[in-house]
């Protein structure tokens, strides 16, 4: 079927209260080539985009809860549990998901990716929606959100497991469309947890002249990190464990000298490209700060914190 296959007869401007309802009578010409006339109603409230936004290393999506009065007159309490979303307004779909994502959330997203559009109710509503998926950080928050109140937005951010947040499509606390659609989505980037390989990187001396004492310390600090790490389900791996020994083997007489400095990146960066993640213990490092750089740049998870790494389903079930 084409477009020559349907001639609009005519049209009635029914309502421009808040957006625009027509009458719309026409002709839609039918399989067997004849001609039948039809009279539907279309509310164009212009095209829209949505977000969903997730945090890898977390495991986590970030979610709005605000009052939907077509919800409410039908049978619900009219909160939805939303992913962030908004019309054009004339702008690209890039650049207002951008905003909309700031507005109702706080958090002003670095990097945003269009994976489809979609018509969501193309029996009587016009809108085609842009879907975007977007990875957030902590440090990209830089307001509470909320929506603006001069719109009527009252909207309550929430920052949800994933794994929740999946319970909840089956248990019916989420019934939007698009937030099924995109958390749907999202499984592939975020596959259920498994035992992680992670890499302990924290404050150690890397100078001549450091604080023998002061290395011990630290390292030891590592090393509880890579004990809890263990008894969670992971695989800890510290660069020292294999970098001090392999480095006095190549010649090195003291942490930071010539051969220290030529090998213990070098050991870092072959380690981290097995790893699943890195673990930043807290303390001033530059070579730990180098690791999680090179880290970001690899698309390695990152974490700051052991509540931040995921549970490990597989070791919980036996």
């Amino acid at each position: 079927m084409t477009k020559a296959s349907v001639r609009i007869i005519e049209q009635h401007l029914l309502s421009d209260n808040w957006y625009v309802l027509k009458k719309i009578e026409f002709e839609q010409q039918r399989k067997d080539g004849s001609w039948q006339t039809q009279t539907r109603e279309v509310y164009d409230r212009g095209n829209g985009a949505t977000i969903g936004l997730y945090n890898l290393a977390k495991r986590t999506v970030i979610l709005t809860r605000q009052f939907r009065l077509p919800a409410f007159v039908n049978d619900h309490d009219g909160y939805l549990i939303e992913t962030a979303a908004g019309l054009l307004d004339n702008a690209s779909p890039e650049e207002r998901i951008r905003l909309e994502a700031e507005e109702e959330t706080g958090y002003r997203v670095k990097s945003v990716r269009k994976v489809y559009e979609a018509f969501m109710s193309p029996g009587s509503v016009t809108e085609r929606l842009h879907f975007f998926i977007g990875e957030y950080h902590p440090e990209d928050r830089i307001s509470a959100g909320g929506g603006l109140a001069e719109e009527g937005e009252d909207i309550e951010v929430l920052e949800l497991p994933f794994e929740q947040a999946l319970a909840m499509i089956d248990d019916g606390r989420i019934m939007d469309g698009k937030t099924i659609i995109l958390l749907q989505h999202l499984k592939p980037l975020m596959p259920p947890s498994r035992p992680l390989i992670i890499l302990v990187a924290g404050p150690c001396p890397s100078h001549p002249g450091d604080d023998p004492a002061a290395m011990a310390v630290n390292l030891q600090a590592m090393q509880r990190c890579a004990q809890a790490l263990l008894q969670a389900g992971h695989l800890p791996v510290v660069a020292q464990w294999l970098a001090l020994p392999l480095e006095q083997l190549a010649g090195s007489r003291e942490v930071g000298d010539e051969v220290y400095q030529a090998h213990f990146q070098e050991y870092a960066k072959m380690l981290l490209q097995r790893c699943d993640g890195v673990l930043r213990v807290e303390g001033p490092s530059e070579d730990a700060d180098s690791i999680v750089e090179l880290a970001r740049q690899r698309g390695v998870a990152v974490y700051r914190d052991m509540n931040e790494i995921p549970a490990v389903h597989e070791r919980q079930q036996g």
